[in-house]
C-alpha cells in the first residue's frame, strides 16, 4: 500500500511544467465559458498527484508516460517533495473552489480560485516558477519542514536563477 501513495522523487521537470500547462488551459476555460464544473476534474487531479504522484492522475500518466518522453526531450530531474506540496496546494485551492462555487453557490470565490490557479500553473509551465516549491523551501529554512524531508532542497537558494526573498534580482 505505501508503494501506491508514494511520490516520485525525483520527478520529471518538464512532465511536471506539461501538467501546469494544461491546468492553466483548463482554468482559463472555466473563467472565460463558466464551466465552473471544470473544478471537478482539476481538484481530483491535484488530490490524485498530492496523494500518489501520477499514479491515479490520467493527467499524470499522459504527462509522464507519453508527452514528456516522446515530445520533450531528455528527463529534467527536480525534487520530488516541493512539487508534491505544491500539488497539495492546488488540491486545497481546487476543492475549497469546488465546493465554494457548485454547492455553495460562491462563484466570485470560485473565480478567484481558478486565477490563482491561471496565475501559479503559468508561473510553472511557462516560466518554469513554482510558487509552492518556493514556499516549500522558506519552510524548510525556517524549520517548518524537516530537513530530512527533502535532501536536494536544502540549499535550493544556491541554484542558478533562484534568488532569495528580499535579494535584488
Amino acid at each position: 500500500m505505501g508503494q501506491v501513495f508514494s511520490f516520485p522523487n525525483p520527478i520529471n521537470e518538464k512532465a511536471a511544467r506539461f501538467v501546469a500547462f494544461v491546468v492553466m488551459i483548463a482554468a482559463i476555460v472555466a473563467l472565460l465559458t463558466g464551466w465552473q464544473w471544470l473544478l471537478i476534474p482539476l481538484a481530483y487531479g491535484f488530490v490524485a498527484r498530492a496523494a500518489a504522484g501520477p499514479t491515479f492522475s490520467p493527467l499524470g500518466r499522459l504527462a509522464m508516460d507519453v508527452v514528456a518522453p516522446r515530445f520533450l526531450g531528455e528527463k529534467r530531474p527536480t525534487p520530488g517533495p516541493p512539487k508534491r506540496f505544491a500539488q497539495a496546494i492546488g488540491a486545497v485551492v481546487t476543492t475549497a473552489a469546488a465546493i465554494g462555487g457548485l454547492a455553495l453557490g460562491w462563484t466570485a470565490f470560485a473565480n478567484v480560485c481558478l486565477g490563482l490557479m491561471v496565475v501559479f500553473a503559468g508561473l510553472e509551465s511557462l516560466a518554469g516558477i513554482c510558487v509552492g516549491c518556493r514556499m516549500f523551501a522558506v519552510l524548510m529554512r525556517m524549520g517548518v519542514i524537516p530537513p530530512e524531508t527533502c535532501e536536494a532542497c536544502n540549499d535550493i537558494w544556491s541554484r542558478p536563477g533562484v534568488t532569495k526573498p528580499g535579494a535584488a534580482a
